[in-house]
């Protein structure tokens, strides 16, 4: 049982428990009112009668981190993901509540959190240099996520006994609709490219939906475009990996986890990452793409130029069987691509968008030819929900929505029948009121007017208006 003792103005709640290696300990906590000594006193006994009382813990949060990044990290995350969230924890969560008592954190201590994240500079990385003022709120929420998934844990591992970041409120993330080139953009994007691995790397991105490590880490195995293929109209590419940098404590700490292949450094080489080939993040990133014919034709094409080139270069070719290789057969990074594709859109004055900006035009493009078929679009894409999908290029069908207008009014409104109905009501609708008073004072000017149409007024109504006189003389 819980006790409270006064202490000057103090009062102290003091009770026993069993600690974790079965010792039995007693506990102090002093509060400043004898209300809330009271509820503390309360809550403990209930927790020891129940058995869900935890044991008072210092662990701070950087020493838990370690832990969660051990016991959990190292199993459920990939290469990319390891790396990612042990930057966000050594660049923003330890430096700014990394020395909190993790017993001690509530749904305050993570909007205070929050806030100063607001308020923080980005940190530059030697691969990423920062673009903001702060830090943004789309890693704000990549790092509340992270620390959610944490504290989840926490209250698995018996540290705590809820997690104070299940409700976190977030800072509003403005949705920035992504430029992307139409159709006839990319044809003249093609027409003015002169460099073959940009050229070849445009087309799978369009044509096949692809990401640019995909591309990148493409090799001549998965590519199915023999006479066979291309007759039977069974021309198609498998994506099973993708072209990456991850860090190397990454590697030590996971091992060759999803990796297939990690190149060899080059000579003097003394990076801290490595290039390697490894499986997509999602199973559904892994996927059977058809070819059209035209590109299977220009795949081969390239192929064969490629294999002039290894031929000339022999031995200082080292043959990886990658698709787009640079001229050593080494692996040809995205900075690559993208430079020479930054190169082509100034020379050629097309309209600015980033590389991945033509997977997002193809996927508007096949949603256009095949009526807004989702699940077959999503197949192409390899996103791992359909709605993915229609949050992302919803904002892009706004100009089908126009089309749907037109032939709305092509369709019923221009339908011979409706015609004369509309015809009549817009006349209806635009004749002018009569002015009555307007009208008098023409037929006052205007004798023989006012004759002729007392005449016919007298001629049409004159005996209806006796009538009702009649009637109006026999009722009195």
């Amino acid at each position: 049982m819980a006790s409270i003792q006064k202490r000057g103005k103090k009062h102290v709640v003091v009770y026993t428990y069993i600690d974790k290696e079965g010792q039995k300990r007693q506990k102090w906590e002093t509060f400043n009112t004898k209300a809330e000594a009271r509820k503390r006193k309360s809550a403990v006994e209930t927790e020891l009668d129940n058995g869900t009382f935890i044991p008072p813990s210092t662990m701070t949060i950087e020493e838990f981190l370690i832990d969660f990044v051990d016991l959990y990290g190292t199993k459920h995350w990939g290469l990319s993901i390891y790396a990612s969230n042990l930057g966000l924890i050594n660049n923003y969560i330890n430096p700014l509540i990394g020395n909190l008592i993790v017993q001690d954190v509530n749904r305050r201590t993570v909007d205070r959190f929050i806030q100063q994240l607001q308020k923080t500079p980005p940190v530059n990385t030697p691969y990423r240099h920062a673009k903001t003022e702060y830090v943004t709120p789309c890693t704000i929420e990549k790092i509340i996520k992270l620390m959610r998934c944490a504290f989840h844990q926490a209250v698995r591992w018996d540290i705590i006994g809820k997690n104070p970041f299940e409700d976190a409120d977030l800072p509003k993330r403005e949705k920035k609709v992504r430029a992307i080139w139409t159709a006839d953009i990319i044809r003249q994007a093609l027409d003015n490219c002169e460099d073959g691995k940009l050229y070849v790397a445009i087309n799978l991105a369009f044509a096949c939906s692809m990401r640019m490590g995909e591309i990148t880490g493409l090799t001549w195995d998965c590519l199915h475009i023999s006479d066979e293929d291309i007759a039977a109209d069974n021309a198609y590419v498998w994506i099973e990996k993708e072209l990456t940098r991850v860090d190397q404590k990454a590697i030590d700490a996971l091992g060759e986890k999803d990796v297939i292949f990690v190149f060899p450094r080059l000579m003097g080489g003394k990076s801290s990452t490595r290039l390697v080939l490894k499986k997509p993040k999602t199973e559904s990133s892994i996927r059977r793409v058809w070819i059209p014919k035209t590109l299977a034709y220009i795949l081969r094409d390239w192929k064969e130029k490629q294999d002039r080139l290894k031929e000339f270069m022999g031995p200082d070719y080292t043959d990886y069987n990658l698709v787009l290789a640079q001229n050593t057969g080494r692996p040809c990074e995205d900075r690559i691509i993208g430079n020479q594709f930054e190169r082509l859109k100034k020379s050629a004055g097309l309209p600015n968008v980033v590389f991945h900006s033509l997977r997002h035009s193809s996927t508007t493009y096949k949603l256009k030819l095949n009526k807004g078929d989702l699940k077959a679009t999503q197949g192409d894409t390899g996103h791992a929900q359909i709605d993915m999908i229609t949050d992302i290029y919803a904002h892009i069908l706004d100009e089908d929505r126009k089309v749907n207008a037109q032939k709305f009014e092509m369709a019923f409104y221009s339908n011979p029948d409706m015609r004369p109905v509309e015809q009549k009501l817009r006349q209806e609708n635009t004749q002018p009121a009569t002015d009555t008073d307007s009208l008098m004072d023409q037929l006052q000017s205007e004798p023989q007017l006012m004759e002729e149409f007392t005449r016919k007024f007298i001629e049409q109504y004159g005996g209806s208006i006796m009538e009702q006189l009649a009637k109006k003389m026999l009722s009195s």
